[in-house]
């Protein structure tokens, strides 16, 4: 489907998805979460270098905007791509901001 066949809800949608990802430590995140990585906060905000509440924070946004999923495996929660596609956002704002 074309980007301007979608119904105004959709628009809507992927707006709030774009305006999610519109922060340099989400951008981050996604590029550790890409090719179907799957991490736990902590393995996420070691890689960052900040705290493990900012860390949470992000990634609680990105889960609500629908960026992001999680599954629970024991006492850990992953994080993932909820959509593999959006690895290539990631992609193109690596080669664009080069």
């Amino acid at each position: 489907m074309k980007l301007h066949e979608l119904m105004p809800e959709q628009l809507e949608k992927a707006a709030n998805m774009l305006k999610a990802i519109a922060h340099p430590v989400r951008i981050s995140i996604l590029s550790f979460l890409e090719d179907g990585q799957r991490l736990t906060v902590t393995e996420i905000y070691e890689r960052l270098n900040i705290e493990q509440s900012t860390t949470s924070h992000h990634l609680g946004i990105l889960k609500d905007k629908g960026v992001l999923s999680s599954t629970r495996d024991g006492k850990n929660t992953y994080y993932y791509l909820k959509h593999e596609e959006l690895s290539y956002i990631v992609d193109c704002i690596s080669k664009c901001a080069c």
